[in-house]
């Protein structure tokens, strides 16, 4: 499944955050299982590890970008590139082991932006929510 993940997004380990993706009903729906291993743990309350909250809207924002590509919206050569991060709450702690499931819809989508709104999950609880927009170029 990572090979057809990395076909879709440019990302790669350590900084790729979508194990699975599809869509369904309009959303898109995407999952990372965060490990004990993700480099950020180290540094990040090392007594008490958890997901920074940056690492939550990236990660949301990959899952948007993997499920338009995954759908032929954007083009196999298309860059996204986050430029705006808005409505963001952060409502419950992410910790290592645990999956998070993001949902995502998207705003408005051109040939030069992408403006999604997703909410992360952990099982029925929501750990962070954003609207975001990314610019689209090419490499």
């Amino acid at each position: 499944m990572k090979a057809e993940i990395e076909a879709l997004l440019p990302h790669r380990t350590p900084f790729l955050f979508v194990d699975e993706v599809r869509t369904e009903n309009g959303l898109i729906i995407a999952s990372h299982t965060f490990t004990e291993n993700e480099f950020f743990f180290k540094g990040h309350f090392p007594q008490y590890p958890v997901v920074p909250g940056v690492i939550l809207i990236e990660t949301m924002a990959q899952s948007g970008g993997a499920g338009l590509r995954g759908e032929g919206v954007l083009g196999g050569d298309a860059l996204f590139f986050l430029a705006s991060v808005d409505k963001v709450k952060f409502r419950r702690q992410v910790r290592p082991g645990e999956t998070v499931r993001s949902e995502i819809s998207n705003l408005r989508i051109s040939s030069k932006m992408i403006k999604q709104a997703g909410k992360a999950y952990v099982g029925d609880e929501v750990a962070a929510e954003a609207e975001w927009l990314c610019l689209v170029g090419s490499a």
